[in-house]
């Protein structure tokens, strides 16, 4: 019996009728649901907390654009380790990070979203597992084996390109942004953004880089299916790089070093895909050559 026989002869022993699938379904979606809401509890019982631990880049920021002053430089290692804890931030008397909301309920509105934000990113593990287990069935037992490891490669790109958003590319963002304030001639124009404003740069920056992180993971799932091949994704690179830079231009800041921040490693990123499509048709033309002989 042939390796396709015995894949199908394993599908059609796991077939159960559409009730069962959907009893399944909503078996799963239930504890998806009742995980999200304890995740969102949770976060919001820590929203404060978390928010403060959000703001600390832009403190960061802060801390030295006060040490230097108006026009000063700072050494972008020393703003990414200050950020990091690993190196002491500039002591300054009376500074303090500032910022307003204009609304009586805005704050909370905005603890809710940040909770909300939280619950997914806490509960994704269990909410990719319980995805996986509902479609298993229907998966060749190769299938299996190459889905498993995406869900463990998929939240750690997630969480890589969260850390280049928190230790890199905030703080040079908010840099960026005090250092367009203006004082003279009786006209003063200082940075206080809102709660909700900077919580929502926060998550498009971690979402836009989150998301942009998974190129390997995509690109692999389509050379997994024989979709692109790593001959295409290498002769389509000068494309594929002009095709990163409109993206890293739409989703960040409009100032060159946020879009260089992101286009860099999604251009490296691009690179280790072709790899990993390449290794995926080298180990399929192993398993394809005995059956080949054989037959």
């Amino acid at each position: 019996m042939s390796r396709l026989d015995r894949d199908e002869e394993e599908i059609e022993a796991s077939r159960a009728p559409l009730m069962d699938h959907l009893i399944e379904l909503r078996g799963r979606l239930m504890i998806c649901v009742a995980a999200f809401v304890l995740g969102f509890i949770l976060c919001f019982a820590f929203a404060e907390p978390l928010y403060i631990f959000l703001v600390k880049p832009f403190a960061a920021a802060a801390a030295f654009h006060s040490a230097v002053g108006p026009g000063g430089h700072v050494s972008p290692l020393d703003l990414i380790l200050g950020t990091a804890g690993l190196k002491p931030l500039p002591v300054v008397d009376g500074q303090m990070v500032n910022l307003i909301y204009t609304a009586p309920l805005e704050f909370l509105f905005t603890k809710m979203k940040l909770a909300g934000f939280g619950a997914i990113v806490v509960t994704f593990p269990i909410l990719a597992w319980q995805l996986y287990k509902f479609v298993a069935p229907g998966l060749y037992r190769n299938e299996k084996g190459a889905f498993l490891p995406f869900l463990i490669a998929a939240p750690l790109l997630f969480l890589l390109g969260a850390a280049l958003v928190y230790f890199v590319m905030l703080p040079f963002v908010m840099w960026f942004s005090l250092s367009q304030q203006i004082s003279g001639g009786g006209v003063s124009a200082a940075l206080l953004p809102k709660v909700s404003d900077y919580l929502n740069l926060v998550t498009a920056l971690l979402l836009a880089f989150g998301l942009c992180f998974q190129l390997p993971v995509v690109m692999t799932l389509l050379g997994l299916a024989g979709i692109i091949s790593s001959k295409v994704m290498a002769e389509g690179r000068r494309y594929a790089i002009v095709g990163v830079v409109v993206v890293a231009a739409v989703v960040t800041p409009p100032d060159p070093i946020s879009q260089l921040m992101l286009a860099v490693p999604l251009v490296l990123l691009y690179e280790v895909s072709i790899w990993c499509v390449r290794l995926i048709e080298f180990r399929r033309k192993k398993v394809d050559a005995p059956e080949a002989t054989a037959g």
